[in-house]
C-alpha cells in the first residue's frame, strides 16, 4: 500500500493539528496509509511512529500544539542519525514524507531530499512569518491576534496609571508580529529587527508625547530588535542576544526620561491556545495541497499561499533567505507612531 509519513518539527504553534488532520483525511481519500512520526526528526531517528486514521485526528482541528509532538533535533549533527532516518523511512514503507515546520525543519528536509534519502513535501509553519515563498505561514495570524488582545489590555492600564508600557513580542530576525500587532493595538512606538533604533530617539519621542499632554505610551518591541543602547550591542561583531530586550529597554527609558515604565513579555503565550479561523483554514488548505503534490510526484516543493491562492515553490527558495517586513508596511505604521523614529 502507498504510505505517506508526516512530522512536525521545531517550535509548536497553533494550526499544526489542523494540518495533520487535513493530511490524514485527504491522504486516506487518495488511498494512502498515513504514518505519523513522533517528535520531529527524532521520531525517524528512533523509529517512533504511529498509524493515523480519521479517528486519531477527530476533534483536533481547534487544538493548539501537535498530537505528534515536536523537537528541534537536527540529524546532520550526527552522521549516524542520517543513516537511521534512511533506514526507518524505508522500514516504514514510506513513499513520501510531509514535513511541517519552519526554516530549520524544511532546510533539513531539503538536504535529505538532495541526498536521495527521502522524498519530501514541505508545509510552512512560522510564528514570525519569516519564510520566503509564501505570503503567510499558519500560526502567524493567531500570534498577531493574541498579541493584539494583550496590547489592548495593557493599553488601558498604561493610560489609567500614566505609565510607559514596553511590550516584548516574538520575532528574532523579523518584525512581522510587532508591526501588525502594534498597528492593530494602537502602539505609539514599534521597534523591529529590520531597522536599527536609537534609544535616544525613542526617549525623545516619548517626551514629546508628554509635552503634548499624553501621559502614557505603548512601546512594542520584537525580541530580536536592534536597539542602540548600553548592554545590547557593543559593536557590529558581537553575537546577537535574544530575550530580555524588553526589560533592558524599559529600564533605559525610565532612566533617560524619568517616567514610570513597566514591561510585559508575551513570550510563549503567543504560541499557545486555539488557532484563529484564518489559521485553521490555511492549515487545512496546506495539508490538502501537500497530499496532492505527493500524488503528483512533485517532491522538494513547499506548499505556499500567494495572492490569495494555494500554490507551491521550491523548498530551497523558501529557506534561502528570511522574509523581512515589507517597507510599505513599515511606512504605514509610521503614520501612526510617535514622531516617526
Amino acid at each position: 500500500m502507498k504510505k505517506i509519513g508526516v512530522l512536525t518539527g521545531g517550535a509548536d504553534c497553533p494550526g499544526l493539528n489542523a494540518v495533520i488532520r487535513a493530511v490524514v483525511y485527504k491522504g486516506m481519500q487518495e488511498g494512502y496509509v498515513i504514518t505519523g512520526v513522533k517528535n520531529g526528526w527524532q521520531g525517524l531517528i528512533e523509529n517512533d511512529t504511529r498509524v493515523l486514521d480519521t479517528r486519531a485526528v477527530s476533534g483536533i482541528l481547534d487544538r493548539g500544539g501537535t498530537i505528534l509532538g515536536t523537537s528541534r533535533s537536527d540529524p546532520f549533527e550526527n552522521p549516524e542519525h542520517i543513516e537511521k532516518i534512511g533506514e526507518n523511512y524505508k522500514r516504514n514503507g514510506m513513499d513520501a514524507l510531509i514535513a511541517i515546520g519552519g526554516e530549520v525543519t524544511l532546510g533539513i528536509a531539503a538536504e535529505l531530499q538532495k541526498k536521495g534519502i527521502i522524498k519530501v513535501v514541505g508545509i510552512p509553519k512560522s510564528i514570525d512569518n519569516a519564510l520566503s515563498g509564501t505570503d503567510y505561514a499558519f500560526g502567524f495570524d493567531t500570534a498577531v491576534q493574541v498579541a493584539t488582545e494583550l496590547i489592548d489590555r495593557l493599553h488601558t492600564t498604561a493610560e489609567a496609571n500614566h505609565r510607559i508600557m514596553v511590550i516584548e513580542v516574538m520575532g528574532q530576525f523579523t518584525g512581522w508580529i510587532a508591526v501588525e500587532a502594534g498597528m492593530a493595538g494602537g502602539a505609539d512606538i514599534i521597534i523591529i529587527p529590520e531597522i536599527k533604533t536609537d534609544i535616544e530617539k525613542v526617549c525623545e519621542a516619548i517626551k514629546n508625547r508628554h509635552r503634548r499632554g499624553k501621559s502614557f505610551s505603548i512601546v512594542v518591541v520584537s525580541e530580536g530588535a536592534q536597539v542602540d543602547m548600553p548592554g545590547i550591542y557593543q559593536d557590529s561583531s558581537e553575537k546577537r542576544r535574544f530575550g530580555s530586550i524588553g526589560e533592558r529597554l524599559a529600564k533605559a527609558i525610565e532612566d533617560m526620561t524619568g517616567y514610570e515604565t513597566r514591561v510585559s513579555l508575551l513570550g510563549y503565550i503567543q504560541r499557545g491556545g486555539a488557532p484563529t479561523a484564518f489559521d485553521r483554514i490555511l492549515a487545512t488548505r496546506f495539508g490538502v495541497k501537500a497530499v496532492e503534490l505527493v500524488a503528483e510526484g512533485k517532491f522538494g516543493k513547499m506548499v505556499s499561499y500567494q495572492n490569495n491562492r494555494i500554490r507551491y515553490c521550491d523548498i530551497d527558495e523558501a529557506v534561502k533567505q528570511r522574509k523581512k517586513v515589507e517597507p510599505d508596511l513599515v511606512q504605514i505604521s509610521k503614520v501612526f507612531t510617535a514622531d516617526q523614529i
